[in-house]
């Protein structure tokens, strides 16, 4: 504690005359101890020293040395107090800031992943809707298809009656004049006249 670092270490208690005695325990730096060194008087009593000293103090300028050095000590605790107090929120800040960033991490992964998944199942709604309409027409064309399909038959059926009827009534018509041989109606006209000249009575006689 104090200016330098001290390798000195003593403690006191109290005796029965309420003066110091000084013995181990407590850290004094070297210049509390070079004070009490140089503030000492030499007539004095000596009292009670641990061998570290080298000269005799006096118990009020101990207790004033002890005093300061303890101040001093409390200083430097509170301050390393404080550098700790602050160094913790320090921490304490960087991990709200970490924790903070994770969640905002986590939040948008999940609102990338309903994102994605809405968008899936779009998709597949879309899909769907286009499959029912394809189904829709592939059946309203195989229905058009069966329609032309019996029309045609029905046409044809149609047709080829039509066409066997009309043979059948020229294949009649032409019927209806058959020729005969010309020498076999000269004859029936011959005959008849000759028939018609027996008969009828002569003029002359």
């Amino acid at each position: 504690m104090g200016g330098t670092t001290s390798t000195h270490w003593v403690t006191f208690e109290w005796d029965e005359n309420e003066n110091i005695s000084v013995v181990k325990g407590i850290r004094l730096s070297e210049n509390v101890i070079d004070g009490m060194k140089e503030s000492s008087p030499s007539g004095s009593k000596p009292q009670r020293y641990s061998g570290a000293y080298g000269a005799s103090v006096s118990d009020e300028e101990l207790k004033r040395r002890v005093a300061e050095e303890r101040a001093l000590e409390q200083a430097e605790k509170e301050s390393e107090d404080q550098k700790r107090l602050k160094q913790a929120k320090e921490l304490d800040r960087e991990r709200a800031a970490a924790n903070e960033q994770l969640t905002r991490a986590i939040l948008q992964e999940r609102i990338s992943n309903e994102e994605e998944g809405a968008k899936a199942k779009h998709l597949a709604r879309q899909l769907e809707e286009k499959d029912g309409v394809l189904k829709k027409q592939d059946a309203f064309y195989k229905e058009q298809l069966a329609r032309l399909e019996e029309r045609s038959s029905e046409f044809y059926k149609v047709t080829t009656e039509q066409y066997q009827k009309a043979a059948e009534e020229v294949e009649a018509k032409f019927k209806r004049y058959e020729s005969h041989p010309v020498c076999a109606d000269l004859s029936l006209i011959a005959g008849l006249f000759a028939q018609k000249a027996i008969g009828r009575p002569s003029k002359m006689s």
